[in-house]
């Protein structure tokens, strides 16, 4: 926790978690060859209209409300400043290809009976810009089954930061997974959401103290703006 704010967890954790968890109170730290990665900001989770969760999910069994909505200025302004400083910028969405033959989710979460096609569409202002990646994924984390990681090899990157939903689901497993690969890991809490407010700040929490480091959006924009043009960089060698 910065001096000047406090993370989300701060009011579901009490003294004795803080004094356990001591010894992970130090930052990780983030490397000089980042990319963003922004998991899973498709139709399903925002609707079509900022409405409370519940409301929200009548129309769109999905959604995570306003928790979404909520996060979708600071996400913008995260792509715009890692377009703007020629960051690799890596989207994930479902992988819809063979759900006719086989049903593989990310999580055991009911699957509705609407546009299926619709819900995994990126939502427009966040959508992928003409060349960036995009990953269609089959389960949470977007290294399962996917190229991703060799991708992010062949591109030199070394740390990622990452955007999306949900904080518990899909973005936990990628966290995870990409420290496991090695990767320096920045999560921007104003940058990712979840249904379920407690699982946000829980799992905000236990990424913090064990996978990456969880930063505010303005340090994200500084870290980027320091770190800007080392892709094009190294495609021009």
């Amino acid at each position: 926790m910065t001096e000047e704010r406090r993370h989300a967890w701060e009011d579901v954790i009490d003294d004795e978690i803080r004094a356990l968890t001591a010894n992970y109170a130090g930052r990780m730290g983030l490397r000089d060859h980042p990319a963003l990665l922004c998991i899973d900001n498709y139709n399903a989770v925002f609707g079509d209209r900022p409405e409370p969760l519940l409301e929200a999910m009548k129309r769109f069994p999905s959604s995570c409300g306003l928790a979404a909505w909520d996060a979708l200025e600071p996400t913008q302004r995260l792509m715009a400043a890692a377009r703007a400083a020629r960051l690799p910028v890596i989207h994930t969405t479902s992988d819809l290809a063979n759900r006719a033959n086989i049903t593989a989710q990310a999580t055991k979460r009911a699957v509705s009976g609407d546009d299926a096609a619709w819900n995994a569409a990126h939502f427009e202002p966040l959508a992928p810009e003409p060349g960036e990646l995009l990953i269609r994924k089959t389960r949470a984390s977007a290294f399962h089954g996917t190229p991703l990681s060799a991708y992010l090899v062949q591109l030199g990157v070394d740390t990622l930061i990452i955007c999306g939903n949900s904080t518990s689901g899909c973005v936990r497993a990628s966290v995870n997974e990409a420290y496991m690969h090695g990767y320096s890991v920045g999560i921007v809490e104003d940058c990712v959401f979840d249904r379920n407010w407690l699982s946000h700040k829980v799992n905000l929490y236990d990424m913090n103290t064990k996978y990456g480091d969880v930063i505010f959006l303005d340090e994200a924009l500084d870290y980027i703006e320091a770190h800007g043009e080392w892709n094009a960089a190294q495609s021009a060698e």
